[in-house]
């Protein structure tokens, strides 16, 4: 049963290229509607997803930070209802640093959340229009500010491995950074996905990325800074003080089941994949039409469920149990992992063993992905 609940807001401040939802402006957004439409959703899943208290909640979006406050405090309180809160349960809602988001923080505050996600990016102005954010440095550097003053847990993100990034230069960047004080950062390498801009202007010979061992030497920076200032990666990309990591994305990575609700928002319960609609009105009228926004909810597999688990628990530094994975999905050990390709990874140094517990080693954590590949048993991968 679901103990994480990720609610989605679909609206943005301003037209950008950064959200699915683009068209969908925060002008004329109709509060009441869309608050009535939320919490049948949400009431919809709990009947089949409840029975745990919550341990965390999510805002995302879209652009969170502009709901009303009053929305925001009418969802936590329902949840509240439905599920029942986890002693100390983490509340955390995505913000882009501006001075129109930060200008709710106190009324977000008062409404029940107490973590903060900033969608920094770069400290530096030049940096922030290459990756075409609308904000500027000083911009995030107040909203980071109001932040620390207004919630108990605050995390930013940055991204490393941009042009022209040097060893030298990034580890000003990230001191900087950390000098900040924050218990939690998401520190990610700069990826060209199919389709984007920077996919574009790599075809067209305007951008040229760095090549991977370069970006390999940012990485190794990347943790030992981090780790110096006692915030070591738990997650190949998230970085906190013990005791600080996020909670929620911890549900995903252990594979335990969560609650989506809102326009386009994914969940898993029970072995379910459930999928909302992703266009606000096709949402909006799901509800109207039988009570909640699912678009499709599907059986997964044993052999998928298996691979996500995997896929998914890799990716933190205390790795998984592979003895409790083969009792939940009834699948012996070797039918998870390649026991030739762990036994040699093993002795590399690139994943470690430890009874039968697996995890990643520091060294193999900039080669995840080829890891992944070649560690997780063929059966599954096929399946």
């Amino acid at each position: 049963m679901a103990r994480a609940l990720y609610i989605h807001w679909p609206f943005c401040a301003k037209k950008c290229p950064y959200c699915d939802f683009n068209s969908h402006v925060r002008d004329g957004v109709d509060v009441p509607a869309w608050e009535a439409a939320l919490i049948a959703d949400m009431r919809a899943e709990a009947a089949v997803a409840g029975g745990e208290s919550l341990t965390s909640i999510f805002f995302g979006g879209g652009t969170p930070s502009l709901m009303p406050p009053a929305l925001v405090g009418a969802l936590i309180a329902e949840a509240d209802r439905l599920w029942g809160f986890a002693q100390g349960i983490e509340i955390t809602l995505e913000a882009n640093p501006s001075s129109v988001e930060t200008a709710k923080f106190a009324g977000l505050a008062a409404a029940g959340v107490n973590r903060v996600s900033l969608g920094v990016q770069s400290l530096d102005d030049a940096e922030l229009r290459f990756l075409g954010r609308l904000h500027g440095a000083d911009e995030a550097l107040a909203a980071l500010d109001i932040a620390q003053a207004h919630f108990a847990r605050v995390s930013f993100d940055m991204i490393y491995a941009l042009p022209g990034h040097t060893p030298e230069l990034w580890e000003q960047r990230l001191s900087r950074a950390l000098g900040f004080g924050t218990g939690h950062m998401s520190l990610y390498q700069l990826t060209i996905e199919p389709g984007t801009r920077f996919a574009s202007d790599v075809r067209r010979g305007r951008l040229t990325p760095l090549d991977d061992d370069a970006a390999a030497q940012l990485f190794d920076v990347t943790q030992e800074l981090s780790l110096a200032a006692e915030l070591p990666a738990y997650e190949t990309s998230n970085h906190a003080r013990p005791g600080e990591e996020s909670r929620h994305n911890l549900a995903y990575w252990r594979y335990q089941d969560y609650a989506g609700i809102g326009p386009g928002a994914h969940g898993r319960r029970g072995g379910v994949a459930t999928v909302r609609h992703k266009k606000p009105e096709n949402f909006l009228a799901a509800v109207a039409r039988q009570g909640e926004g699912i678009a499709e909810a599907r059986n997964l597999p044993v052999s998928e469920q298996a691979a996500e688990a995997l896929l998914m628990g890799l990716r933190l530094a205390e790795g998984l149990d592979l003895a409790v994975l083969s009792a939940r999905f009834g699948l012996p050990r070797g039918g998870l992992v390649d026991e030739a390709a762990l036994a040699r990874l093993c002795n590399l140094g690139l994943i470690w063993a430890d009874g039968s517990r697996i995890g990643v080693a520091p060294p193999g954590r900039p080669l995840l992905d080829a890891l992944l590949a070649e560690v997780v048993a063929d059966t599954l991968v096929a399946a």
